[in-house]
């Protein structure tokens, strides 16, 4: 049975597919997007976090850490977060829950069990489960093995990924996939590799071959004002989508500042501390971009 590790499992979603979901995030991500708002998600191991609204500045962290530094978060800087050895003792000894850490091991038949207690919620609303992270593929075994426990379970799955993977890892997970979610953040190759540290050419060979699979897909773009909002990022990726009439859903999905507070908890500066979430007219002049050549986007998941 292999084990995997997973940072929530959030349940009653509503924005990441059909119906009435549980969402499982997984650990790790090969792209490091500026405006990600799951930072905890990128690396692929256990990170503390430190909630400063709930600190209530008693000390008993510290004391307890066996190696008497403090804990990542509250402004310290990146030499303290990375002498964390991630033991868990501040986490226990915390009186008011101010810690916590993200990322925790599970086999994926007990990660299957945890899901089906949402299972009427799934069967009211036709719902599901959908896997997302950081990037899912990155733990791209253990995805397989929980989704063909889903699968067996009757189960409706969709996987949200960036596209970044081996394109037989991919097709071999999309065997037990109802559907994908597939970021689209950039056409051309270079600025996708300026603003999230790796080409594209992977990620767009693979929503063609998902396309060519006979998939289902819905594509999802990220707009992060004076990052890729402008008209030829947008123009290229609507061009795009138009030349994919099998794709049954565009969702454009506006820039939001929560990865900012989620990167002070893990003790790492803002990264995109200028840039604010688009006005309601940004959105719909970006959406007349994709109207233009015939499509119909979605603002929102």
């Amino acid at each position: 049975m292999r084990r995997g590790l997973v940072f929530n499992v959030q349940r009653f979603s509503l924005y990441d597919g059909p119906g009435i979901r549980t969402t499982v995030f997984l650990k790790g991500c090969a792209l490091s997007c500026s405006w990600c708002h799951n930072p905890e998600s990128r690396a692929p191991s256990p990170e503390v976090m430190v909630l400063e609204d709930r600190c209530i500045r008693c000390g008993v962290c510290v004391a307890t850490c066996p190696s008497a530094i403090p804990v990542p978060g509250g402004g310290r800087g990146a030499e303290e977060v990375a002498r964390c050895t991630v033991c868990g003792a501040c986490v226990e000894v915390c009186p008011s829950g101010a810690r916590r850490i993200a990322g925790r091991e599970v086999d994926a038949a007990a990660l299957v069990d945890e899901i089906l207690a949402d299972r009427v919620f799934f069967e009211q609303s036709g719902g599901g489960v959908t896997f997302s992270g950081g990037e899912p593929m990155h733990q791209g075994e253990f995805l397989r093995e929980a989704l063909e426990g889903c699968r067996r379970a009757g189960l409706h799955t969709a996987v949200d990924t960036c596209g970044l993977a081996p394109r037989d890892q991919l097709l071999a997970v999309a065997e037990l996939t109802d559907l994908f979610l597939f970021d689209v953040k950039f056409v051309d190759e270079r600025r996708h590799r300026e603003h999230t540290g790796a080409g594209n050419e992977t990620i767009l060979a693979n929503l063609g071959a998902l396309i060519e699979a006979e998939r289902r897909v819905w594509l999802r773009v990220p707009v992060i004002p004076g990052i890729n909002d402008d008209r030829e990022n947008m123009n290229a990726i609507a061009h795009l989508a138009a030349g994919l009439p099998s794709v049954e859903r565009i969702c454009l999905l506006p820039y939001h500042r929560n990865g900012e507070r989620k990167l002070a908890r893990l003790g790492r500066p803002a990264e995109r501390r200028e840039t604010l979430a688009p006005e309601a007219d940004e959105m719909l002049r970006t959406a007349a971009r994709f109207e233009a050549v015939g499509l119909t986007p979605k603002i929102g998941g």
